[in-house]
């Protein structure tokens, strides 16, 4: 069972307002805040998983990059002065 990402009301309310925006502008539609929340949640539920992941395995990916190149660096300075 995949848990539903939630968001604060302050949060809602702005992703709300951008959802409305965009109907507007990109398909010259009227969507009222209800509509938009049910949208939101409707995403969040069965989509939001998806970019979730993609997030946390694009943030895991840069963390060994990192993690490497920490080590790297830690290996050639001990070594270094090991031999000094």
């Amino acid at each position: 069972m995949s848990e539903i990402i939630t968001f604060s009301p302050e949060e809602k309310a702005v992703m709300v307002e951008k959802m409305k925006a965009y109907f507007a502008r990109e398909l010259d539609q009227e969507i009222g805040g209800f509509d938009a929340e049910f949208l939101l949640d409707f995403f969040a539920e069965e989509i939001g998983v998806y970019f979730y992941n993609k997030g946390l395995n694009d943030a895991l990916d840069e963390m060994r990059v990192r993690i490497d190149t920490i080590a790297d660096d830690v290996g050639y300075t001990l070594e270094k002065n090991s031999h000094s």
